[in-house]
């Protein structure tokens, strides 16, 4: 078993392999970790981990009173997550790979970073200034039949895009920009399909390939059927998540 300590950035959504995830970095527990972050070399990768928060519960709440204003802010790495962090979090998330680190005048950031390898949270360690996490990589097999799901759920995927474009076809990818590679399709289906934060955690820890893309073929096909029967609906961005505050 490989293990590795990193910092944790906790989200309210899931970071999948080979997705870009732009931040706004503003708190200053986070703040805390670029600044360590900028310490490693530039030509070496500045990781850090990515789990989703659990529902029900927020970042940073700012009084633990709520709704009582009058209450003191909750300070410190851990602030609400609770007397044991771990149990916030999913239990599997990514690690990710910081292009670029911008720091602003204000001394908030603008970071740049990609998902590279899938994790297990094994631990999180609260005694410094951020979350440091102990982790377990996860290797991602083909499974059975990864090769013939992948040709289905790209085919129920250009469905999907079609409905959610209204079917104006100048707006979809053409089939040259998609990929064949069974797990970057698996990836990049999950992160672009409108699902919620369990839906996308599901896929994420999907225990193989071929397991991802018959998830990703039931839920494809299930929304398509839904969508037909809605007015309109807005394309979604298939390169870019949303910028995500903390």
């Amino acid at each position: 078993m490989t293990t590795v300590r990193l910092p944790l950035f906790p989200l309210n959504s899931v970071l999948f392999p080979g997705l870009v995830l732009p931040l706004n970095v503003f708190e200053e527990r986070y703040r805390a970790m670029m600044r360590e972050l900028l310490k490693t070399a530039e030509d070496e990768p500045r990781r850090f981990a990515v789990v989703a928060i659990r529902d029900g519960r927020e970042v940073a709440p700012t009084a633990p009173g709520l709704p009582d204003q009058t209450a003191l802010p909750e300070k410190g790495p851990a602030a609400g997550f609770g007397p044991d962090p771990v149990q916030a979090f999913h239990r599997v998330g990514c690690i990710a790979d910081a292009a670029t680190i911008r720091e602003r005048e204000d001394g908030s950031f603008e970071v740049l970073a990609t998902g590279t390898t899938r994790v297990r949270l094994l631990s999180v360690d609260a005694s410094g200034p951020f979350l440091v996490a102990e982790l377990e990589e996860l290797a991602e097999d083909a499974g059975e039949g990864a090769g013939a799901l992948s040709e289905g759920v790209l085919r129920a995927f250009r469905s999907y895009q079609k409905r959610l474009a209204g079917a104006r076809e100048r707006s979809l990818a053409s089939a040259a920009e998609l990929p064949d590679e069974p797990s970057v399709v698996s990836y990049l289906v999950a992160a672009a399909a409108v699902l919620d934060t369990p839906s996308k955690q599901r896929l994420l820890q999907a225990p193989d390939t071929a397991t991802r893309l018959a998830e990703e073929l039931k839920l494809l096909r299930a929304e398509t059927a839904v969508i037909r029967h809605l007015p309109s609906l807005p394309a979604v961005d298939l390169t870019r998540a949303p910028t995500s505050p903390n």
